[in-house]
């Protein structure tokens, strides 16, 4: 039977390949492999989830009203400013389709976010990456890289998976060297996470320079990667592209509800904030007193550079960890062969990590 043809490049692409949740064989699980939020989400974002699923047979609000009354009240944002996605990941989507195509580029640093590249390939776009220094985004590389083909140019800030981040200075210093019509992308997920104060995940930079969006994320320290809610603030003729191209119903009843409640819990989000810090100190400050290599992360995780001698290379660490129940993230994708990404969980959690970590190098 002759299959109908798959568009040029579709089945070049390498599926995404989610952190592992399961070890076979091991009842108790640590995992440390998703950057997932360490306390869970808010009790009484959970509740309005709970409650909001006894209209499961309604459809949602597609416009997202409330949630982005409830961003903009608490971000002091235009709700009109907003679109909300399934994830950011759907708005990463969206962008690309939006705004370029066959022939185009999308610029990202070298250890990016998977997804920017995929989602170009995904669309026909050919993905550059530009190198970074030690492993931190590169602004005068970025900018040596933009060519008459670039359209949108994607930064995590902080990045996933190095930990590490452009201050505001830097980031504005990359807009002005932008081309006007080049679609600078902001991906703030871990934002929430960083004090510095030299750091601004974007907001401000959207408002006084054209052609710039950010993004953000209910997955990371709100707890709510299962509901799936991401969303953008960007200039309005990006806004109304977006609301274009979405899909009537993008985002789930019962998780509008969990993530309102859940950027209006102050107290619980400062205390996901407060568990972060003194868990991310401790954990870099022991791994690093066992000789492992680990970057200034400000995320809610860190990065893990191993040897290459054997019995102490990644793939070695690795294998241990899982033997203990531990699953960390190896970074081989990302273009970081000889490192484990490790996301701060519980305080438990991060005991027998540590653990694990200083059987393993005999410390």
């Amino acid at each position: 039977m002759t299959q109908p043809p798959v568009r040029p490049g579709i089945l070049d692409l390498k599926p995404y390949v989610a952190g592992e949740s399961t070890l076979e064989g091991v009842e108790h699980i640590v995992k440390l492999s998703s950057n997932e939020g360490a306390l869970g989400a808010s009790p009484h974002a959970v509740e309005a989830m709970r409650a909001a699923a006894m209209d499961a047979h309604r459809y949602p609000d597609g416009g997202c009203v409330a949630l982005r009354e409830a961003i903009g009240h608490r971000h002091g944002l235009d709700p009109a400013r907003l679109v909300c996605g399934a994830g950011s990941d759907e708005l990463i989507s969206l962008l690309v389709r939006a705004y370029a195509g066959p022939g185009d580029e999308v610029l990202f640093p070298a250890h990016a976010f998977l997804m920017y590249r995929l989602y170009a390939q995904g669309a026909g776009v050919t993905p550059a990456a530009a190198p970074e220094n030690n492993k931190v985004a590169d602004v005068d590389a970025l900018l040596a890289h933009v060519n008459e083909r670039t359209r949108i140019l994607f930064l995590a800030n902080p990045n996933n998976p190095t930990g590490t981040y452009l201050s505001d200075a830097e980031v504005r210093r990359l807009r002005e060297g932008l081309p006007d019509d080049v679609l600078l992308v902001l991906d703030a997920a871990y934002a929430e996470y960083v004090d510095k104060n030299d750091y601004e995940p974007g907001a401000a930079l959207v408002d006084s320079h054209p052609n710039t969006v950010m993004l953000r994320t209910f997955s990371k320290i709100h707890g709510l990667g299962g509901a799936r809610v991401g969303w953008t603030y960007a200039p309005a003729h990006v806004i109304d592209v977006l609301n274009r191209l979405r899909s009537p119903f993008n985002v789930a009843a019962a998780s509008q509800a969990a993530a309102a409640v859940a950027i209006a819990d102050v107290a619980f989000t400062d205390m996901a904030r407060q568990h972060n810090d003194y868990w991310l100190s401790w954990t870099a400050e022991r791994l690093r007193a066992l000789g492992l290599d680990l970057t200034d992360s400000v995320g809610n995780f860190v990065l893990v550079t191993f040897q290459t001698e054997p019995g102490r290379t990644v793939h070695d660490a690795d294998a241990f960890l899982r033997g203990k129940g531990v699953i960390a993230r190896p970074m081989g994708a990302y273009g970081l062969p000889d490192s484990l990404r490790i996301t701060i969980g519980t305080g438990e959690e991060m005991h027998a990590c540590v653990d694990a970590l200083t059987e393993f190098t005999g410390g």
